[in-house]
């Protein structure tokens, strides 16, 4: 059974993306999908890094901890909140702090936001910086709007039926990739 990292982006006070790495984290244990860990950015609250971990001499059990858990993920989905267009900070500078992790990871996104577009705008700059890292991006997106009004504090969507009928064949396509991972590397 493959493992996948849920990435939890935000770090801010309030931040509703919590929400939907709650919701894929059941979603995946109920529909016994795969195993999966929401790796929160917020708990690690890594200071600004001036260089990647494989040229760091003294890096920090948290940082090795990180690396570890991407490392060791048969895929990676990105939750993120769209900040004016854009992507945290805090995700940046997570992302940065790797590269050989990244290498053919198959990565799926999920964009959240307040507004009816769902973070559909942080899409592509997020996508770029993966392409540039190399790694295997699923076609499949997964915009979240009004996020608030639409999930509970415990990932818990208003309309479960509607919402999982999107999450199945959003992880389709997140489990063909990983197993076409798997396969090419063989």
């Amino acid at each position: 059974m493959p493992h996948i990292v849920i990435i939890s982006s935000s770090i801010r006070e309030k931040r509703n993306s919590q929400r939907i790495a709650l919701y894929f984290n059941n979603f995946i244990a109920e529909h016994k999908l795969a195993t999966a860990e929401i790796v929160d950015l917020n708990e690690y609250q890594f200071p600004l890094f001036t260089e990647r971990l494989k040229y760091q001499t003294n890096p920090s059990e948290k940082v090795l901890d990180f690396a570890n858990k991407i490392k060791s993920a048969d895929g990676v989905i990105i939750v993120t909140p769209e900040y004016n267009g854009g992507y945290p900070a805090s995700l940046k500078n997570a992302i940065d702090l790797l590269y050989d992790e990244w290498y053919r990871k198959p990565i799926a996104i999920v964009t959240v936001s307040d507004g009816m577009f769902g973070g559909s705008q942080v899409v592509t700059s997020l996508e770029f910086v993966f392409w540039k890292m190399k790694a295997m991006l699923t076609p499949a997106m997964f915009p979240v709007p009004k996020v608030d009004k639409n999930y509970d504090e415990r990932g818990v969507p208003v309309d479960k039926e509607g919402v999982d009928k999107r999450a199945t064949s959003f992880m389709n396509e997140m489990l063909w990739s990983i197993e076409a991972v798997k396969r090419i590397e063989k």
